[in-house]
This record gives C-alpha cells, structure tokens and sequence, in this order.
C-alpha cells in the first residue's frame, strides 16, 4: 500500500482514489524485475511479466543508515544496518554513543527530526554524568502527498486487543479519519487523517497528554453540537504538554514567552521559542495559545496592517476604493494615526497604484516607495543597484542584446541570465541610473519591474515556433500576456509562465499564474510558487481559448488585489481563502459573487493607463535630479569596494564578522570620549542645499568633505532631521533612502536594505538590536537647509566613506588587523 508506515490499508485506498482522481497512475504490489533500454530509460519490467513505457525513473529510497564507520570499528550493527545502541544511546563500544537515523534502538530507525532531538538531549544528560534512557519517542508526521493532506500521529497502529477504531470515510470528497481509543472510550490513543488534516495539531495533542476526552468520542469526528474546541481547546492542557515535537517545546514555555516577552504575533512566538520551526505541523496550536494567552490578558487579537492604521490591508483596500482617496496624507489623516512608517506606506502606496495607477515617482507618492521603487531598480549590496529590462516571454532580438552588452561594458556593470529569462545588469550606482536607462529606452527597453511588487516575468518554451512538441504558439501568448499585466501593483510579486506543450519546459504550474497548452487551448493554473517553500499550483479551468484565458486571468488577478493581506504571495492567499480553489473557481469561473464584470472593468483601467516608469523619468529633467549622489555637488564617491571574479567586477565579500561603529570612530587610537570632544569643540552651521533639494516625508543626501549624511525633510511633522548616511549594520551608505516615519511617536528611519529602524532625535535602534548613529542639528533660514557640524577633518576621522567601505567587505582579521594598524600608527 501507499506510505505503508503512517497509513493503514484503508487510508492508502482514499489516498491512491485522490491520486488517480488527478490523472495519477498508482501500481500497488508490483516489484520490477528489469528496467530497459537503450542510452536512456525506455521501458520497466515487473515481477509479474507485465511492463510500462517510461521516460524518467524516480526512486524514493527512504531513509538509509551510513554507518560504515562502525562497521569499520568492529561496533555492532543490525542486520539491515544501523548501529544498535541501548537504551542510553550506548553502541557496544560503553565509550561510544550514536544517536538520530544512523541509531537502531529496539529493532527501529527513526527517519523524523524530533526523536534525534530527543535523543540528543538524553546523550547530552549522559555524557554529563547523568542516567537517562530513550524508551521510544512520538512518531506523529503531517505532510502533502501532491496536494493530499496525510497524517498519523500516536499509536495509530494499536490492535483490536488494546484499543477499539472509530472511522468516517467520505468517498465522495476523498476523506478518511481512524481515531483510535482506549477500549472505555475516555482517552485518544493515536490515529490516521488523510484528505483533511486540519484538526491534527489539537488531536495529536490530546493523544500525547493522555488526558480524558470530556466529550464523547464521535465528537473528535464530526464536532460538537455547541461548537466547542477539540478536548476542550489549549486552555485545557496541561503546562507540560509538548505542543512543539520537532524542538521539544512545552505549552508553558510558549506561554511564558508570550507574557513576558509581550509577543504578539505568531512570528515573533516563533523565534522566540522555535516552536512551530520545524515541520509546522503545531503551528495551528501555537497560533490558538497565542491568541488565548492574548485574549487572557484583555487584548484584542487583530490583524492591523501597523500601529498607525486600525485596519487590514483588505478593509483599508475597500475604503480608498470606495472613498476615492488618491494619497497617503488622505488615507492616514482620514483613517489612520501618527506618521505612517516602512510597513504602511508601502502597502497604502500598493493600493493606490493598484486602484489609480499613477506614477510612483510622483511627489505624493515618491517618499511611499520603498527604495527599490523609489529608485526603479533593485537595491543589491552597498546601495548599489541592478538593472533589469523587460524581455517579454524572454524573446530577444541580437540588435537588442548587444545594447546590452554595450551598457555592460560602459559602466561596469556585472551580468547575469536570471531565472525568468531576461538579463540583470548588476553595480549601477545610483547617479547613474537615468542615463543607463536613457540608452535602454532609445533602444526599445522597457522597465521589467523586477524592483516592484508586481508582474515579474512570463516565462515560455518556444512552443510551436520551433519545438517538435509544441501544439500551441506558448512565446506569442507569453508576450500577450506579459505585455498585458505589465506595471500592475499587488500585495506582492507575481511571476508567470506559458508551456507550449504537456512536457511543461517553462514550468507553469509553480507560477502564480500558468498555462499550459492542450491540443484544445490552455489549462490555466494558479497560486503556485517556487522558493523556500514550493507550492504546486492548482487548476483553475481547462482547454481555455486564448480570450477566455485573459478573461479568467484578468478576474483572479483583480480578486487577489483587491482581498489579499500586505506581502501574501498567491499560494499562501489561496491556503487562507475559505473554500480554498472550489470556491475560487466559483467566483473567477462561475461569477458566484457577481464581481467578474467590476473585476474585468478595474484590470482594464490598469492597462490602458499604463507608462514605462523610466521613460517618464528619462524624459523629465525634475525627476532626474532625484537621482543624485549628492543634492549639494556633482562629485561623486564609491560606495563599496569591488574586486575582480571570473571576468567581471562585484562586491567583496562581508566580513564574518562586523566592526562595530565605536571600533570605527577608533582607528586613529583615541576614544570615543576623546573624539566626542573635538567634535563638539568647533561645531558651526554649514549650508548644505535648498528646501526643494530635499523631497517632502523623504530624505537626500549631501557630501561634507569625505562624509556622507542624510537630510530628511519632515513635513508631515513641521520638522527635519539629519543623520550619518552609513547604516552601521552592513556599513551601506544607504540610509537617506530608507522610509522616515515614527514609532510611539518617536521619528524614525527604516534602513530600506535590512529594515534597521534608528531613531532620528537620539540615533539609537528602535528593532532591537545593538547598533546606533550619529544625529546632526537641523535648521532652515529662507530657502537654505544648514547642518551643525565639526570641521571636516575632525568627521572624517569618524565617518569617512572610505573607512566604510573598506570596513564593509574585508574579513574579520583583517578589519582586526586595520583597527590595530590605526591605532599602533597614531601611538607611534
């Protein structure tokens, strides 16, 4: 049978129906004798004489001891491998231990992580002078078999003799639950889920505590009449219980982090306590004792979008939408509270691109962005930029790609292919932007938003143009489509891909959005993802014409924008949609809601109000100068130090380890006391530019000698700031492009590479973490912004750029090494 070790004969038979339902050929039973073929696989043989045409063999070989090793040493190993330890995780060398999947204990390997963390801790004990013993461990696994929830947790393997089986199977909708309990019917010993795991994690817990069940067993299946939690819900365990198998974390361990750590939301539980970090099978307990321990302490569990809007990012969609509010300032003083800050204006400055799709680069828009978008490209290592044109269905011409080639080579910019077939020119630096781009759109290019939450790519194969398979024209219709969505703002990235053909070569279906030809039209398929955590994408609707695709894609796009949370890629929407896709397919297929007309009416506005970003800002002198280096001259200075690999120039490497500002502000041997004097010795206000250098809510930069310092004008608060341009957590000088707003009514700045939030009064990090910057007065006469600053000579020493760039890419030694230098040189 299928997954014969958490899944009895019943479950395997649901499971191979819902496999089989999907076009899934499963062979029980069936031994293969011989596998032939000439060069490559062509044909398997079975036991039983009968054979299968095959094109790719995959074997899944499961879990296999290395233990040769011990075997060389003369310790004793189990018969099918495994070295066998007792029940102190001794071999049958007393002085050597071995614990985790090469460790046979009673006759059994265990291929899960959380018994080797069981072990681990009892060696530890152990080795310690301690007595402990392993007698076994929870073997409870949740998981997807192609889109099939499968689980077992406890004694799912218990015999009539020592427990009696409840059992529902509906075949209709492919579910099948075996609870098994103690013969009284008072305790849930183990059990089996397949179809529908989605009361595992509070089941599996009732099995492990062993607590009595306070309702009748049928009630674990079908519910109770009043609605009440499984077992009576987490209040109900014991302190003890281990909600989190994988890391070994107990209910009162998770409550006490959320007392005493004030934790509030599952994340911030999460690495905190680790539970819920290995396979997330406990993930749903820990979210309900969080929300219980919040509730306990007369706290409102909410989904607010951040502290300074009391609404979601769908409820504050529906409100701009249907108040017609075309700004940040709008939004925030009609809705919200405060000053905004990195995590809301982002995601207001979505919405409004998604309803009205103005340019970003606008004024009321500019300072919403994000520095990827504010600059139209993406930021990479030390403040510098890549570049990426669009390539639509990745077809090229050579006229196009030698431009390219051309822009490369001019500003030294690094190549690469990407994964969505286009070229990504890497290192611009900031200043150099618009006329990179100006050559870009002379020659045809267009922005390909690879910097924005937005349509990324269309992938294709060459379909019938070129392939021998292709029954569809997959790089025209990639190019359609691509050039359709093109500039359409979302909660977060999408990416897409059209296959000409069954063979998938340009992998559709780990898109958000996919087709893949049929001899019919296309099968279109969506809320796939590929990443950290892959998500086969599901199918929408078949055999589709091209219009009708559109249509289709048009609504489900339109659907995701508009009912989305903040940063939701499609697959992680689809997994909370209520209904999950059947009831999509009911509102993008069947109009279920009544909404396709609107939805198909608000993606059209998106295309035809659609501009290439950069055209508009090559073509606009204003908008070119916010692409400065420095607002107050035309010099320009490094921003990193770059080295040379395999033919091309990129970063140095990071340091392992970081040097901290203080060891920084030391290198001339004196301390930071000492340094702090002379700068207060001869401080003076030294003009720097004009009010209109600096973009309102926003921040530029300015040159002093060798130092770098960022001016933030603070209009929405009457006030402006300046600090040093240099974030001392990966020493970038980027911090004048980071996002200023406020947290409890503290001004802040947002670091755009890594979300270090700093404080613009006293410069202290407001994330936590152990880091500060410098803060400079501010004051304006007339037009004039002036700083008050030490003497150059004097900042230099502390903040020069050639001191940050160099402390931003050598080794710890190294850096060490340059401390030492600077400080040995100014004693000598």
């Amino acid at each position: 049978r299928l997954m014969p070790r958490q899944i009895d004969d019943a479950g395997s038979s649901v499971l191979v129906k819902k496999l089989e339902s999907m076009g899934v050929s499963v062979h029980l039973n069936t031994g293969t004798k011989q596998i032939h073929g000439n060069g490559k696989v062509e044909r398997m043989e079975f036991n039983d004489g009968r054979t299968l045409d095959v094109d790719m063999i995959i074997v899944s070989a499961g879990i296999r001891p290395r233990d040769e090793l011990a075997k060389g040493c003369g310790i004793e190993v189990g018969a099918r491998g495994g070295i066998s330890v007792n029940d102190r995780l001794q071999t049958s060398d007393p002085d050597i231990y071995a614990i985790g999947e090469v460790a046979l204990h009673g006759g059994m390997i265990y291929g899960l992580v959380a018994p080797g963390y069981t072990m681990a801790e009892i060696l530890a004990q152990n080795m310690c002078g301690g007595d402990e013993h392993f007698h076994g461990t929870d073997l409870s696994t949740k998981l997807k078999l192609m889109g099939v929830d499968v689980a077992s947790f406890g004694n799912y393997e218990l015999g009539p003799e020592d427990a009696k089986p409840l059992v529902w199977e509906d075949p209709f909708a492919g579910v099948y639950k075996k609870l098994l309990f103690n013969p009284e019917g008072t305790r849930l010993l183990g059990g089996i889920l397949v179809g529908d795991a989605a009361d595992y994690g509070a089941l599996s817990m009732l099995a492990k505590t062993g607590q009595p069940l306070g309702c009748a067993p049928g009630e674990l299946i079908v519910g109770s009449r009043e609605g009440n939690s499984i077992g009576g819900g987490v209040e109900s365990m014991p302190d003890d219980a281990k909600v989190c198998s994988c890391n070994n974390v107990s209910k009162q361990a998770i409550c006490n982090a959320i007392d005493d750590q004030n934790l509030t939301m599952v994340g911030d539980v999460k690495r905190c306590t680790k539970a819920g970090a290995g396979c997330g099978g406990c993930l749903p307990v820990v979210t309900e004792l969080l929300n219980a321990q919040l509730k306990k302490a007369g706290m409102e569990v909410k989904n607010n979008l951040c502290e300074h809007f009391a609404y979601s990012r769908t409820e504050l969609f529906a409100i701009v939408k249907a108040k017609k509010l075309r700004t940040f300032d709008d939004i925030i003083t009609s809705y919200g509270k405060g000053n905004g800050c990195e995590t809301c204006k982002p995601a207001v400055a979505s919405i409004l691109a998604s309803l009205w799709n103005e340019q970003i680069t606008e004024p009321q828009h500019e300072s919403l962005q994000d520095s990827n978008d504010r600059f139209l490209a993406n930021t990479q290592r030390g403040g510098l930029y890549s570049v990426v044109p669009r390539v639509p269905g990745g077809e090229i011409t050579p006229d196009k790609l030698i431009v390219l080639g051309e822009v490369a080579k001019t500003y030294g910019l690094y190549t690469k292919i990407t994964g969505g077939q286009r070229v990504d020119l890497f290192g611009a630096q900031v200043q150099d932007l618009p006329e990179i781009w100006e050559r870009l759109v002379d020659a045809g290019f267009e922005s390909g938003h690879a910097y924005g939450k937005s349509l990324r790519t269309v992938k294709s194969c060459v379909g019938t143009t070129w392939c021998r398979y292709g029954v569809q024209d997959s790089v025209g219709f990639a190019i359609r489509i691509e050039n359709r969505y093109k500039g359409l703002r979302s909660p977060h990235k999408l990416k897409s891909a059209v296959s000409g053909c069954i063979r998938e070569c340009a992998e559709a279906q780990s898109k958000d959005f996919g087709l893949v030809a049929t001899e019919q039209g296309y099968n279109l398929y969506v809320c796939g993802n590929g990443g950290a955590k892959p998500r086969h994408a599901d199918l929408l609707a078949n055999d589709l014409d091209e219009e009708t695709a559109i249509r289709y894609i048009d609504r489900f796009l339109m659907y995701y924008v508009t009912t989305a949370d903040k940063l939701t890629r499609t697959s992680v929407w689809l997994e909370k949609l209520a209904g999950g896709i059947e009831h999509l397919r009911e509102v993008i297929v069947e109009d279920k809601l009544g909404i396709c007309a609107e939805l198909e009416e608000m993606m059209q506005s998106v295309v035809d109000t659609y501009e290439c970003e950069w055209k508009v800002v090559v073509e606009d002198e204003e908008k070119r100068k916010r692409f400065r280096q420095f607002v107050n001259t035309d010099e320009t200075e490094p921003v990193i130090e770059m080295i040379v690999e395999r033919g091309q120039q990129r970063p140095g490497d990071w340091p392992s380890e970081m040097v901290s500002l203080e060891q920084i502000r030391m290198l001339d041997g004196r301390t930071l006391e000492e340094h702090e004097k002379e700068r207060l010795a001869e401080l003076s206000w030294v003009p720097v530019g004009e009010i209109d250098d600096f973009p309102l809510d926003g921040g530029s930069t300015i040159k002093y000698g060798k130092v770098q310092i960022a001016v933030y004008n603070f209009a929405s608060r009457g006030e402006w700031y300046a600090c040093q341009q240099m974030c001392p957590h990966k020493k970038a000088f980027v911090l004048s492009r980071g996002i200023i707003g406020d947290a409890n009514g503290i001004p802040k700045v947002a670091c755009p590479l890594h979300k270090k939030a700093f404080s613009l009064q006293g410069g202290e990090c407001l994330t936590g973490d152990d880091y500060s910057i410098k803060t400079f007065p501010v004051k304006v006469e007339g037009n004039r912004v002036l700083l008050e600053l030490p003497p150059t000579d004097v900042l230099e020493k502390l903040l020069g750029t050639e001191i940050g760039c160099k402390l931003a890419t050598v080794h710890a030694d190294a850096a060490e090494t340059l401390v030492g230098a600077g400080t040995e040189s100014q004693q000598g």
